[in-house]
């Protein structure tokens, strides 16, 4: 499975849906996801990829991880994974 497929499964597995279901274009919000889901979700990538993500839970506007849509956050994974190597 690779990145783009784990963090679906995992935004989907939060959402209560199937991973066909979820879509990059979709938000958190299309998805049912209320903000305790967020970090929820933010906490299971971290572990899934052993990675830290920049996530403000207080103020998510003012991360530097972007979480507008499951796209933005797949992207934001790859890029932290990347990093990481």
């Amino acid at each position: 499975m690779d990145t783009r497929q784990r963090v679906i499964a995992i935004i989907a597995e939060q959402a209560l849906l199937d991973p066909g279901d979820v879509h990059e274009d979709m938000t958190l919000a299309d998805l049912g996801i209320d903000s305790l889901g967020v970090v929820e979700s933010i906490f299971a990538i971290e572990e899934a990829f052993d990675i830290a993500v920049p996530f403000n839970a207080n103020d998510p506007s003012s991360s530097d991880f972007d979480i507008s849509s499951v796209g933005a956050i797949v992207r934001a994974v790859e890029r932290l994974v990347a990093e990481q190597r």
